[in-house]
């Protein structure tokens, strides 16, 4: 009996030594960001209906609208208000209109703190959209209101500053996706208010010991333009042509879609439901959706004594940029260089690169840091045409996979 209590704590010890190896590391970045938990401002979901009998609501995942007032005869405001401050200045909203009677009217969107980003989107049914044209577009002066010329009747009309990408429209993809065999589609846990993480793993055969690249999009709600170029980077890995076959075999590629699907369904500048920036979370994990993502990497490489050597973080800002690390003693120094390079001759795109030393607790430094793996934010900008994110999307995948597939043991 004495023996079993002696060994009782040991055991334990063990136990619990052998569930730490499978959760990242803190690491203690040199421009350290209280990421802990912070109070948001939920947008109520309603129906706004002026006298005038003009209507605007938020009534669908995607939203962003806090308010709706009547200026005038022919002018409305549309107030979007962020989730919490401090926040970055990318005031994002999304809403419907219709009226009871055809009418021109001026909407104003009036961002509270902020300054002016996205140029509206417009659409009929909310799948797809075109940009507001340039004359029906103007600014004040310090770009703080920006006011629209619209014509509203019964119709409903959609405006929004990006296309509507919602947690739904995601799982789709993924769902027809994951009809490919070398795909498989799953979920590791749930975000702060209960929503999917959503988790893809491609490869072929045995995963274990066959080095990991790692793929993530949406931290930020509304930079759906990294996401499209993110769809197109996986739908070339999944190609039937040889080059895609071929690194389905070498390697294993884990994909999290959509990092942030609390922020992205809730219309949310910026933050997740925990009022954090996801993006400067990656040293001591205090949101879940870092936690589970970051432990779970950690974890999928131990088990399958396998190396991260790639993580591509999806983005959008207002210029197409790779922002990347300075340091040069990663598991594969010469790969960004190489891919830059194979970028530019295959399509033409001037590169411009943004390396750096580490600094914040960011995505890229994490996987130098954790893994000492290349870490690259893969940013595309607001307004770049579509058919080019299609295009470069599918094309720094081809050439990523080429260089890893020549790459030595």
């Amino acid at each position: 009996m004495i023996q079993r209590y002696f060994l009782l704590p040991i055991l334990l010890c063990l136990l619990s030594t052998c569930q730490s190896t499978y959760q990242a590391k803190d690491y203690d970045f040199p421009k350290p960001i209280d990421t802990t938990t912070r109070p948001i401002d939920r947008q109520e979901k309603k129906v706004y209906t002026l006298a005038s009998g003009i209507s605007a609501d938020n009534l669908f995942d995607g939203a962003r609208l806090n308010g709706f007032e009547q200026m005038d005869d022919d002018k409305i405001r549309a107030i979007i208000s962020p989730e919490n401050e401090p926040i970055n200045s990318s005031p994002y909203y999304a809403f419907r209109l219709w009226s009871e009677a055809a009418k021109k009217v001026v909407l104003e969107l009036h961002y509270e703190g902020a300054k002016h980003r996205y140029w509206p989107k417009i659409s009929k049914d909310g799948q797809t959209w075109n940009l507001l044209v340039a004359e029906d577009l103007r600014y004040d002066a310090d770009s703080t209101h920006v006011f629209i010329s619209l014509n509203v009747n019964t119709d409903t009309t959609w405006i929004a500053a990006q296309e509507l990408i919602n947690s739904s429209d995601v799982r789709a993809w993924c769902e027809e996706q994951a009809k490919h065999p070398d795909l498989s589609l799953s979920d590791i846990g749930k975000s702060t208010l209960g929503r999917e993480m959503l988790f893809m793993e491609i490869g072929r055969g045995e995963a274990t010991k066959k080095d990991i690249v790692v793929i993530m999009s949406r931290q930020h709600p509304p930079e759906t333009t990294g996401y499209l170029a993110m769809q197109a980077f996986v739908e070339e890995i999944m190609a039937d042509h040889i080059i895609a076959q071929a690194f389905r075999e070498k390697y294993r590629i884990m994909v999290f879609p959509l990092m942030n699907p609390d922020g992205v369904d809730m219309g949310h500048w910026r933050h997740n439901a925990g009022g954090v920036d996801l993006n400067r979370d990656w040293a001591y994990y205090n949101q879940p959706e870092t936690r589970q993502v970051a432990d779970f990497i950690v974890q999928t490489a131990k088990e399958n004594k396998s190396k991260v050597v790639l993580g591509l973080d999806f983005h959008s800002t207002y210029h197409d940029v790779y922002y990347t690390n300075k340091a040069t003693t990663s598991a594969i120094p010469s790969f960004q260089d190489y891919w830059l390079l194979g970028i530019n001759q295959s399509i033409g795109e001037v590169i411009n690169e943004r390396p750096s030393d580490l600094g914040a607790p960011v995505s890229k430094n994490w996987f130098l840091t954790q893994f000492n793996a290349v870490g690259i934010t893969y940013e595309i900008g607001d307004n770049t045409p579509r058919d080019f994110i299609k295009r470069k999307g599918e094309t720094s995948a081809e050439e990523m996979m080429q260089l890893l597939i020549l790459r030595g043991e």
